[in-house]
Formats: C-alpha cells, sequence, structure tokens
C-alpha cells in the first residue's frame, strides 16, 4: 500500500519585537516547514521587515492591544487553515520565535512518523532549554502540545500559559522521543529576565489571590534549573550549522518591552501592589527615565526588612523547594498572606 502525499507542514508563529533572534528562526523554520504564519503584534523594531523577507512566510496583523494568548492562537490557526494546500493533509507546529526544532529531524526516521499521524494527533515536544551564551542546555522532562495533525478541531485557549493547538480531550498524542524543540529564551539571559519580571507583575494584577510564593516558584524555576545545563548534542545543530546557519550568535537588544510595561503597571497600580513579588533587582525609576516615560509617582522598591528576607529565602531555596522543611516554612508562610 502507497502513502499518502507527504502533508503540507505550516509554522505558526506569535511575534512582537523579535528582531534579535526571527532571522534565525525563520531560516531554520524553512528548512521543514512548507508555510510560515507570522502574526505581528504591533512591532516596533526590524520584525515585521526580517519576516517579508522570507517567500515562504505570511505576515497577519495580530490586533490584539493587550496580551491575550488564546486570541492570538485562533488568529494564527484560522491563517493557516486558509492556505490552499490541495488535497494534503494539514499539520500545523506551533513555535515561538525563540524555539527551533532541533537539526536531528532532518535525519531521524522519527520525523516521518510524526508527520504522518492520523488526523486529530497532538504532537508532543520537549524543550531543549539553551544556556546563557549556547554554552549547553537542560532538558525539559515532559513533552509539550506544539504539534496538530488537523481536523478541524476547535482551538479552546487560555488568556495566559494557553496550548497552542487544539488538545481534544480524547485526543491521540504522539510524543517525540529524539527530535525536540531548542528554546533559546535562556540564550539570552537578561533578556529572558526581564519577560518573567513582567509575567510575575501581569500575574499579581490579574490573578490577584494568586500567593506571592506560588509566582516566585513558578517564575524563577530556572536558576535551579540552570544547575543541570549540559553540552549540547551537535545534531540539535549541525544540519542547520552545515547550511550556513549561526546558532550561536545571541544580539542583545534592551532595553526590552517587558521593561515599558512593568513600570506601566508600578504607575497604574503602585509599587506597594508588587511589594510581596521579587522584581525589585531593577531600579525602575531609572528604567522609566531610560525609557523616557513620565513619571508620576515614586517607583522605590516598597519591601521593608522582612519582604526582602523572604525573597532572600526563596532564592536560596529555590533548588530543594519541594524539600519537606521548605515546603513547611512555605506552607507557614501562605498563612501569613504569601
Amino acid at each position: 500500500m502507497s502513502r499518502s502525499p507527504r502533508p503540507a507542514l505550516i509554522c505558526m508563529t506569535p511575534v512582537k519585537n523579535e528582531a534579535w533572534i526571527l532571522d534565525r528562526f525563520l531560516q531554520c523554520a524553512s528548512t521543514w516547514a512548507d508555510h510560515i504564519v507570522v502574526a505581528d503584534q504591533h512591532s516596533d523594531d526590524n520584525s515585521r521587515a526580517i519576516a517579508k523577507t522570507f517567500d515562504k512566510v505570511h505576515v497577519v496583523d495580530n490586533p490584539f492591544p493587550g496580551y491575550d494568548e488564546a486570541g492570538r492562537q485562533r488568529l494564527l490557526i484560522d491563517e493557516a487553515r486558509r492556505i490552499d494546500i490541495g488535497d494534503r493533509q494539514r499539520v500545523m507546529i506551533a513555535l515561538d520565535a525563540d524555539e527551533i526544532l532541533t537539526a536531528n529531524w532532518m535525519s531521524h526516521p522519527e520525523w516521518d512518523t510524526l508527520i504522518h499521524s492520523p488526523p486529530g494527533t497532538v504532537l508532543g515536544f520537549r524543550w531543549v532549554n539553551v544556556g546563557p551564551d549556547v554554552a549547553g542546555g537542560w532538558l525539559d522532562n515532559e513533552s509539550k502540545p506544539f504539534g496538530y495533525v488537523d481536523d478541524g478541531a476547535a482551538h479552546e485557549g487560555e488568556l495566559i500559559h494557553s496550548p497552542r493547538v487544539p488538545v481534544p480531550p480524547d485526543a491521540p498524542w504522539q510524543h517525540a522521543e529524539s527530535i525536540h524543540v531548542l528554546h533559546y529564551q535562556y540564550a539570552n539571559w537578561e533578556r529572558m529576565l526581564s519577560k518573567q519580571r513582567w509575567y510575575q507583575c501581569w500575574e499579581r494584577v490579574n490573578k490577584p489571590d494568586k500567593r506571592p510564593v506560588t509566582i516566585y516558584r513558578q517564575y524563577n524555576f530556572m536558576h535551579a534549573d540552570i544547575q543541570n545545563m549540559k553540552p549540547l548534542a551537535d545534531d540539535w545543530l549541525d544540519g542547520y550549522e552545515q547550511r550556513g546557519i549561526d546558532m550561536r550568535t545571541i544580539e542583545n537588544d534592551a532595553p526590552y518591552h517587558w521593561d515599558e510595561s512593568v513600570v506601566e503597571m508600578l504607575h497604574d497600580h503602585g509599587p506597594d501592589t508588587f511589594r510581596k513579588i521579587d522584581i525589585w533587582d531593577v531600579d525602575w525609576r531609572e528604567t522609566s527615565r531610560e525609557l523616557g516615560m513620565p513619571s508620576n509617582g515614586d517607583l522605590s522598591d516598597p519591601r521593608g526588612p522582612f519582604e526582602r528576607q523572604i525573597h532572600r529565602w526563596l532564592s536560596q531555596t529555590q533548588s530543594n523547594m519541594h524539600s519537606t522543611t521548605v515546603r513547611s516554612v512555605q506552607a507557614l508562610l501562605r498563612l501569613a498572606g504569601w
């Protein structure tokens, strides 16, 4: 029995000020994708111009003014489904601009198995979190839903930390064991810290009942995980580098748009709202001046000695946060409003 025609592979990517890595991402994605849908959300760097230099890219406007993962995911999926692929099966793979399939997709038989999975199959990949300056990385334990063999299922997303593709409750999964997703977020460490500060502030504003200890643990895990960093496997990069793609240079694109958003939240809600959130390694008064933002209030660190001590303790215990002693202390902190 002959196999059906090769599926049409569509990469779906949201973008907002990703010029620091977008050219690399699009070069790599172009090696496997037939089409790349880029949903640009008001980028004010060179992202849009970069995207338009690639023949496979379809640029669409993300009109949402705020942060809405579900909205941008539906936008990407709808656009991917509008692309004419004839009678071929549509396979959608959702990657952020700082995520790149490991180059061993080019030679590993697992790739053929993944893309020829039956319609309605969720494709799971694990992150390889690339460490600072691409010196090494660490592999996530669990796979995440990055791909979907399309059957027209609706996408049910969330405002934040949403699955990127449809994940029907009864859908079968095909988990990749050898092909992974290179996650470059941590290669640009300062940029990553800026994003994690923003996440924590967003959680504080939009989920006020979420405990500060929980927020801290969720967005500071990398300080413990980086201790497990190992050399990157050669076949994760070689196939791209042999094609002349620079996989190692990391550009500094500071200042970061997340810093501007944090300053806006501090102005809107007052620094005291964030006194239990560990974002105060930054002088937000100086950051506000550097960004040329108007000052309409004091952005000084509102923490007292007690809050500072708790943040120091959280940092010191991040690597053993699951121990009985640490969990017991955290339970007491939560009773005290943490």
